[in-house]
């Protein structure tokens, strides 16, 4: 019986595992910020993509035009 409790003892005062629990909860903290930050500016961020792609399609229609 005294080795079950000593068991038991010991499993509750054990550290392993603590690292890998801590690098969880720093990845999913990280991704809840990536989150939160493509959320908040996700407009801006889509309208910022729109112009670029717009200028591209411009730029590619005169290298067609001089290249013809």
């Amino acid at each position: 019986m005294n080795k079950i409790i000593a068991r038991v003892q010991a499993y509750i005062h054990s550290e392993d595992g603590a690292t890998a629990i801590e690098y969880g909860l720093i990845a999913g903290g990280i991704s809840l910020a990536i989150m939160a930050a493509v959320f908040l500016a996700g407009d801006s961020l889509s309208a910022m993509f729109g112009s670029i792609s717009t200028a591209l399609s411009s730029a590619a229609s005169q290298v067609d035009a001089v290249v013809s």
